[in-house]
């Protein structure tokens, strides 16, 4: 019995540690030089969740990435994914000294620190550390793993406290009796009561709790997904949906579109998407040196991040200052890597927006409001991209874009 436990609990360690590694790598993968071979593996994993409806949704995204959260809410939540990325590292990284020096020095059981407020910190320090990873790369395949970590996260904690009862005995068993499992013993009696016995967990009960979280987690993204979506900065101008990074680029957007709208070789190539029928076009008004443009379409090399930029540099800023990579534009991070931009006025990055274009279809049914652009298993085809002066609405260049984004085929944040 004790060889099938000990199996039990190196499975169940392996999937946590197989599942941390998904939820916590693609992120920082996907910007390093590494990401074409990591996406040359993970592709067809997410390419395939993709090409099914019953599946999309595992691959959409439910919180803001690209564009700047659009209130104060949203705002706050993204720094709570921060602090609870960090904060769970940290408390992790202190409850690994107190086990391990009580294992060196041979003082028993941890029991002091964290250990004395409850009895299993450091899998709610590395729980703490996996939502705030799920906020911060909000894919819906990640708030799953984080739902399904969590159960695994209980059975390995069940299975670490009797092994530690065999070793230890009354002594454990005491300690048990006082601190609560992953909440503070007092609010623990509200929900499972005063009882010290556990009782056994069936297959049943096994299914009904990870179905619970499930649906708990991943519904609450839902939510959050439909809030975000209703909350966007979104307009629609000349018969063109519009989507802003920044609220304060909105009266920009009202007055350059319909300028760019005018000019032939744009409407040239819009003409025949709106004169159809079902589909609509939405265009994404950007900084000329918006950093994540390539998640948007295929614009150039320059906006392929993994081949571009400092991957610890944009990681750390991304966790430390959440909006900067979105507000500062693409000449903030080349002077992290000691490239230097024009800053003539005229020529700045500052005086000039990108609006990129893009046609949405559906084959199920036809689009009818601005929010419809959004949904998850909406097509999406880059067309083209033109770049307008801010002050003069002077055309800079068109140029037309290939299909998918900077990585290709790989599922990337609409919003």
């Amino acid at each position: 019995m004790m060889d099938r436990a000990e199996t039990g609990k190196r499975v169940a360690s392996g999937s946590i540690i197989f599942l941390s590694f998904m939820v916590a790598m693609e992120i920082v993968i996907m910007i390093s030089p590494f990401a074409m071979f990591f996406y040359s593996v993970f592709n067809p994993f997410l390419t395939a969740l993709n090409s099914s409806p019953a599946t999309r949704w595992l691959a959409a995204f439910f919180l803001p990435h690209m564009v700047v959260p659009p209130n104060l809410p949203l705002q706050i939540l993204r720094v709570i994914g921060s602090v609870l990325f960090v904060g769970g590292l940290a408390i992790f990284l202190i409850c690994a000294i107190q086990v391990y020096g009580g294992m060196i020095l041979k003082r028993g059981p941890a029991k002091w620190g964290f250990y004395a407020i409850i009895r299993h910190p450091q899998y709610v320090a590395l729980a703490m550390a996996a939502l705030g990873m799920s906020i911060m790369w909000p894919r819906f395949l990640t708030l799953a793993l984080f739902a399904i970590m969590l159960f695994l996260y209980y059975l390995l904690a069940v299975s670490e406290e009797n092994r530690m009862l065999s070793h230890f005995g009354e002594n454990y068993q005491e300690y048990l009796n006082r601190m609560g499992m992953f909440v503070p013993k007092f609010f623990e009696r509200i929900f499972v009561g005063n009882s010290h016995v556990r009782k056994p967990l069936t297959f049943l009960k096994g299914a009904m709790i990870l179905i619970t979280l499930l649906i708990i987690v991943v519904g609450g993204g839902f939510v959050l997904r439909f809030y975000t979506i209703h909350h966007l900065p979104l307009a629609t101008i000349n018969d063109i949906d519009v989507l802003t990074i920044t609220k304060d680029d909105n009266q920009n957007a009202q007055d350059l579109i319909p300028e760019l709208l005018a000019d032939s070789s744009i409407s040239a190539r819009l003409q025949p998407i709106m004169n159809g029928e079902g589909n609509r076009i939405l265009a994404y008004f950007i900084p000329v040196d918006y950093v994540m443009q390539g998640m948007i379409a295929n614009t150039g090399e320059e906006w392929k991040l993994f081949e571009r930029h400092r991957t610890m540099a944009m990681i750390t800023e991304y966790i430390f200052h959440p909006y900067a990579h979105l507000v500062s534009g693409h000449a903030h991070h080349m002077a992290m890597i000691g490239q230097v931009h024009d800053l003539n006025m005229y020529n700045s990055p500052a005086m000039r927006r990108r609006v990129i274009f893009l046609e949405i279809s559906s084959s199920g049914h036809e689009l009818k409001n601005l929010t419809d652009d959004f949904g998850i298993n909406m097509e999406r085809k880059p067309l083209f991209f033109a770049d307008i002066h801010l002050h003069t609405a002077e055309l800079l260049q068109v140029q037309d874009t290939p299909s998918g984004s900077g990585w290709g085929t790989v599922p990337t944040p609409m919003f």
